[in-house]
């Protein structure tokens, strides 16, 4: 009997440590998700909006169809999916922790006994998932968009002028010998109406405008844009050869699009590809493809140290620096990967030494830290 009130002491304080470590776990993750969405979201506005612009410029100047500026919009996005996740993985972790060093959120958690160690495992119950949904789309879906991306691409670009004309936009054609304009585009009938073209035939420039038009293909396959009830001026106006002509049916010849085989691009390739042709690029692309996940959970837990703040002091140093060392990491991925490509390191060292070298980090920097708060807690 005597036992009883030492063994139910101990009870209690287990259920109470369990309560505040299930009360932290949860409220830990849940701010993790929150925060990593939020910025998730911005980015991948971001990255849309540039992304569009881009290609939209492309579209007015003639080097991309309409129609195809939101499927590469897709693509891209996807393509740069990985990246986003693991900035936003790195960046939610840091940004929550740096709050909770700010608002005093750290002392209250200090004093209920958990350490900084203890913010692993909420750290990694968040980033695993995230690194797992980065793995797939490393190794599976990006290569799978970009490979989709240029052969969209190569059909786009063999279609021919009046395929790719936009209602009510002058667009020069392929061989620059032609400019020709379209108010209105009937894809049902085959027609298009008001037509201007100005060309060039035989050293003489002419202009041919229509009320309507519609496409014909001959029976060796060439296809025409014939222009009906319209006219022809052909020379420059005030000069004796200059013509007048009007018709009541003209054929233009639709010059077909030349077909280019683009070279072969090794970030395109599968995954189960580079492993079956073990070559000095596609081993390059495959050690970067790995570690993009790799890099995304170590910069996860390089996160939990890094975030410590002094209230009293910068609230913006830490954040710089962490980015600093974001980008140096993937700027030395990058740089290892293609060395590895040239020839210049071999493929064990440029796999892991630079991952090696931020896990070494990593693990001075939790030393670091917890040095500190043992040297705090001796003082006081």
């Amino acid at each position: 009997m005597p036992d009883y009130p030492q063994s139910h002491q101990q009870k209690s304080k287990s259920l109470r440590s369990r309560a505040v470590g299930g009360v932290f776990y949860r409220s830990l993750v849940r701010e993790f998700a929150v925060t990593g969405a939020f910025v998730f979201s911005i980015l991948l506005g971001i990255i849309v909006f540039t992304q569009l612009i881009r290609l939209l410029g492309d579209s007015v100047s003639g080097l991309l169809a309409v129609d195809g500026v939101m499927a590469l919009v897709g693509f891209s996005a996807l393509n740069y999916l990985p990246i986003l996740l693991s900035v936003s993985l790195y960046l939610s972790v840091l940004l929550t922790l740096t709050r909770s060093y700010r608002d005093s959120e750290m002392v209250v958690w200090f004093s209920s006994g958990i350490g900084l160690t203890r913010w692993i495992r909420p750290v990694m119950g968040f980033a695993v998932p995230v690194v797992c949904v980065i793995a797939l789309l490393s190794l599976v879906l990006t290569p799978w968009a970009k490979q989709k991306a240029e052969e969209f691409k190569s059909r786009l670009d063999t279609r021919d002028d009046v395929a790719l004309a936009t209602p009510g936009a002058f667009r020069e054609s392929k061989q620059a010998d032609r400019v020709f304009f379209l108010e209105n585009v009937d894809a049902t009938k085959n027609r298009v109406g008001n037509v201007f073209v100005q060309s060039v035939q035989n050293s003489k420039e002419g202009t041919m405008v229509a009320k309507e038009g519609l496409q014909e293909t001959a029976p060796n396959g060439d296809r025409f844009l014939v222009l009906l009830n319209g006219t022809r001026y052909e020379g420059v106006p005030g000069q004796h050869d200059f013509k007048i002509v009007e018709f009541e049916r003209y054929s233009v010849r639709i010059e077909a699009a030349e077909v280019k085989e683009a070279p072969p691009n090794y970030k395109s390739f599968s995954t189960l590809y580079l492993l079956q042709n073990p070559n000095s690029w596609n081993i390059s692309e495959l050690e970067w493809r790995i570690g993009l996940p790799l890099s995304a959970l170590i910069l996860a837990l390089l996160a939990i140290p890094f975030s410590f703040v002094n209230p009293r002091a910068g609230r913006s140093l830490n954040m710089i620096v962490a980015i600093v060392i974001y980008m140096a990491y993937n700027n030395m991925m990058g740089v290892s990967a293609t060395w590895v490509g040239q020839g210049k390191i071999g493929v064990v060292v440029g796999l892991w030494a630079v991952h090696g070298v931020m896990v070494l980090l990593m693990v001075l920097m939790f030393y670091k830290r917890l040095s500190v708060f043992s040297w705090r807690r001796l003082v006081r």
